[in-house]
């Protein structure tokens, strides 16, 4: 297990690929290569978080569009632009879209390292968040109708008789759902399914 963070590096110049590969890879990080956006885009849902340092120029998908898929699909994962020299309204655009800093070619090593060290430790807890939420989601989504609505009864402060009567049902019948609740949302107090309903956004204000 790499210590520093994994860095997923997209440039279509070999030789640029081969040297921050060697770069990264030497100051500890675990770096994947890819030649082109797409290819990086097609990987992304099966990818642990990390830092991805992408070229601004490419054919194909370039770093613009790649800062805009991103966007649009809330990645979490902080990106890096390296622009040519001169580049500045390119790397203008890449920063409204997103990118946590951009880089002129030729850059310091050192630069580099740092920027990617900073970005990984700034957007972490973000994307710990975001896995969280999701995995909540997820539980939440797994709930048939009538368990939501059980659970909905229960974070509102409800009994279970009063949700028996609310939906017609005996209490009897709402304890088994009420448990049933409890597991797919694997909570084990009504104040942690409390907790858990905030994170998902069920509770109003």
């Amino acid at each position: 297990m790499t210590t520093k963070g994994h860095v997923y590096v997209i440039d279509d110049d070999d030789a640029m690929r081969d040297s921050l590969n060697f770069l990264l890879d030497s100051s500890g990080f675990g770096v994947t290569l890819f030649d082109n956006a797409q290819s990086f885009i097609d990987a992304l849902p099966g990818l642990a978080f990390g830092c991805v340092v992408s070229d601004v120029r490419m054919p194909g998908l370039d770093g613009i569009e790649l800062l805009k898929r991103m966007k649009a699909q809330h990645s979490a994962f902080p990106i890096l632009i390296m622009t040519g020299h001169g580049d500045v309204p390119l790397a203008v655009e890449a920063m409204k879209l997103g990118a946590v800093d951009f880089l002129e070619k030729p850059f310091e090593d050192d630069r580099l390292t740092a920027m990617i060290e900073m970005a990984i430790r700034q957007a972490e807890p973000a994307a710990k968040n975001e896995a969280v939420a999701q995995d909540i989601a997820a539980r939440v989504a797994s709930l048939s109708p009538r368990e939501r609505q059980v659970m909905e009864g229960l974070i509102a402060g409800l009994s279970n008789k009063l949700i028996a009567r609310e939906y017609d049902i005996s209490p009897r019948t709402i304890e088994v759902y009420r448990a049933n609740v409890m597991t797919k949302m694997q909570a084990n107090s009504l104040s942690e399914l409390v907790r858990l309903a905030m994170r998902a956004g069920m509770l109003g204000d």
